[in-house]
């Protein structure tokens, strides 16, 4: 069956939890504190999702000012699904989506860099960051 994207809003905080746990990045995200993911999806614009027959096997979470810049949050892939082009699919959506004047940015887990490195995404050296406090 063919994977099915689109932009959506009413994702909710139990199924975008599902899919961290599926993909592998909940130790990465405050997978367990349910309040705190719904906030993180009520602060998101622009979310992807990807479904095989109705099941939800990936979602792409982003910040846009639709303007100049995208920031990709989030790029979860159920890991019985990686390896088939989702993700990739999933960035290509998501950067449809903001327009082409937008630039398109992100933060790697540092066991995700091989997949940004295949899919051709550049490198940047000059980024900055204040980490959180909690």
């Amino acid at each position: 069956m063919a994977i099915d994207y689109q932009q959506t809003s009413d994702l909710d905080a139990d199924t975008f939890i599902r899919i961290l746990e599926s993909s592998g990045l909940a130790k990465r995200r405050p997978a367990h504190d349910r309040d705190r993911i719904a906030r993180m999806l009520a602060g998101s614009n622009l979310v992807i999702v990807a479904r095989d027959g109705g099941m939800l096997v990936g979602v792409a979470r982003a910040l846009t000012d639709y303007a100049y810049c995208c920031y990709l949050s989030d790029l979860a892939v159920d890991r019985a699904y990686q390896g088939r082009g989702i993700g990739r699919r999933l960035i290509e959506e998501t950067r449809r989506a903001a327009g082409p004047e937008t630039m398109c940015l992100l933060l790697s887990a540092p066991d995700a860099v091989g997949f940004y490195e295949a899919i051709q995404m550049p490198l940047q050296s000059r980024a900055f960051m204040f980490p959180r406090e909690r």
